[in-house]
């Protein structure tokens, strides 16, 4: 399984009790939906390595309390601190206005009028506010991620149709006058 295949799930941060298993932290606004996983991929020395789990249960809303079949100490050492992730083929797909982040990578984003607001370079989720970076005219422009500004999703043609406020876009592109 290639990195590029799959998505972040969680971290496995710590031990939990003695028998072996450990606390998987899910990094996810869904995590309901990750109660009854068959197996992970762990990275370790850069390469996703599959365990597989025997049982799980919640230790807190986020977080998994999971127990690895054939599981040893060794095997539970090279597991914590390390990143989790599961293939980009379990995600369910999303329709409507709604989307993933990895999947609009390369949209092109437009406003009412139809102009071009640029093409989403990333998506930064590591902020209070979520937002796309986009390339515009070889600028980048940062446009906040906020549901009731998303007017239309088109997978077919890789476009954003969004409600953005007067004079966003020019923040980015029109140069400043100095004060004087």
């Amino acid at each position: 399984m290639k990195k590029e295949d799959c998505y972040f799930l969680g971290k496995i941060t710590r031990r939990h009790g003695l028998a072996g298993n450990v606390i998987l932290k899910l990094d996810t606004d869904q995590p309901e939906l990750y109660k009854k996983l068959d197996s992970i991929f762990v990275e370790i020395n850069g390469l996703l390595v599959p365990f597989f789990i025997e049982k799980s249960s919640w230790s807190k809303l986020d977080a998994l309390n999971i127990a690895f079949k054939n599981s040893n100490e060794a095997l539970v050492d090279q597991s914590l601190g390390k990143n989790v992730y599961l293939p980009l083929a379990s995600l369910p797909k999303l329709s409507g206005k709604q989307f993933y982040y990895h999947e609009v990578i390369g949209y092109e984003i437009f406003d009412e009028q139809d102009n071009s607001c640029g093409i989403v370079r990333s998506v930064n989720d590591q902020t209070a506010q979520n937002y796309f970076v986009t390339n515009l005219e070889g600028k980048e422009v940062v446009i906040p991620l906020i549901k009731d500004w998303i007017l239309e999703v088109n997978r077919e043609e890789r476009f954003i149709k969004m409600q953005l406020p007067e004079g966003l876009i020019d923040v980015f592109l029109v140069p400043s006058k100095k004060d004087e």
